[in-house]
Formats: structure tokens, C-alpha cells, sequence
């Protein structure tokens, strides 16, 4: 097969005129794109996921469905915008699959996600860290001192049994309830943010 040639000097051309030649099939202008992006979107999906393997798969998955629909992407519209939300797009459905592991959904809540924009990222990370204080001072004071140890302190539960004087069986059993507590706080306090749907969607289950 004869090698591509591209009919702009990648340097100077702007990037809708690159996505047009995408649009039809031009699997260099495809590749720039790649190469272009491709980093950036492991980043964002990494924010979210805190799997490099995962993130690499998103990756995959995200120029695979941009070659597959090439010729319905409006090239009028921001190539960066449409690109960041089929990553998006495309976490989220990853953390629904993996909704049911119970041990990826408490170790969300209790770890402080980060995000790829700055600013997005100085807003939700401080409405994340208020909406966590807020549901866990609503725990009753046992509860709230396990989860502490637990979640805080990184404390097993066989390690709060000891310190605390009682049984592992209830460590696990409030632990389990004060899961569910936060999980119905956030339900009914819930606003429709990135923070707010990320933690919903790892919790529930």
C-alpha cells in the first residue's frame, strides 16, 4: 500500500483542518492526533482510575472509538473538548464495572482523588474534602473513631479490635454501617458534581 502523504505541514496547519483529514480516513492525520494527545488522556483517565494499566486501556479504547466514528466528528467543534469527554466518558463506565469490588469503592472514599485540570482541580478536591467531613462527623462517636483508625490511622481491623477492646466482628460490622451511613448522606446531599458522581458510583452496590 502507498504511504500517506500529508497534505499539510503539521507545524503550521491548524488542528480542525487535521481533524478534517481524519474525517476522511487519513491515518497520518490520525496519528498526529495520537501522538498529540494520547499522553494527556492517560493523565486524565490516571486521575480518576489510579491504574496505569487501566488508564493505558482507556487509552486504547478512546482512539479506537475516534477511528471507528471519524466521519461524524464535527471539526467545527474543540478536537480537545470531544476527545477529554469520551475519556471521561469512558472512566466512568470502567468505575461502575468495578463498582461491586468492595475494596475499590471504601479505598475512593477514603483517599483523596486527584484531577487533570488545575482549577477543576482546587474546586472539587475542596468540595470532596467538605462533603467527607460533613458525612463522617454524622457518624455516631464509636463508629466515627473506628472509621478513623481504619481509614486515617490505616489501622487493620484486627489492629482496632486490640487497641479498642472488642471484636473483630463488630469492627467489620460498624465499619459496614458507617459505609452505608455515608453512602445515604451523600444520596440525599448530593450535588451534581465530578466529585459527587465519582463517590456515588463507587459506594453504591
Amino acid at each position: 500500500m502507498k504511504p500517506q502523504r500529508m497534505p499539510f505541514d503539521e507545524g503550521r496547519t491548524s488542528e480542525r483542518l487535521i481533524v478534517i483529514e481524519l474525517s476522511k480516513g487519513n491515518e497520518k492525520a490520525f496519528k498526529y492526533l495520537y501522538d498529540h494527545y494520547s499522553t494527556q488522556v492517560y493523565a486524565y483517565s490516571y486521575s480518576f482510575l489510579k491504574s496505569s494499566v487501566n488508564a493505558k486501556e482507556i487509552v486504547q479504547e478512546v482512539f479506537l472509538k475516534i477511528w471507528m466514528h471519524r466521519e461524524s466528528i464535527n471539526s467545527d467543534l474543540s478536537f480537545k473538548s470531544f476527545v477529554f469527554t469520551i475519556t471521561r466518558n469512558l472512566s466512568f463506565n470502567f468505575l461502575k464495572k468495578v463498582a461491586n469490588d468492595k475494596s475499590l469503592r471504601e479505598e475512593f472514599f477514603y483517599k483523596r482523588p486527584t484531577f487533570h485540570n488545575p482549577v477543576e482541580s482546587i474546586m472539587l478536591e475542596k468540595e470532596y474534602e467538605l462533603m467527607r467531613k460533613a458525612a463522617i462527623d454524622r457518624l455516631s462517636p464509636k463508629r466515627k473513631l473506628i472509621f478513623t483508625m481504619s481509614r486515617d490511622e490505616e489501622k487493620s481491623y484486627q489492629e482496632i479490635s486490640s487497641e479498642l477492646q472488642i471484636s473483630l466482628s463488630t469492627v467489620k460490622n460498624q465499619m459496614s454501617k458507617s459505609l452505608d451511613s455515608l453512602k445515604t448522606f451523600l444520596e440525599v446531599n448530593g450535588k451534581f458534581t465530578l466529585v459527587i458522581t465519582l463517590v456515588l458510583s463507587l459506594i453504591t452496590g
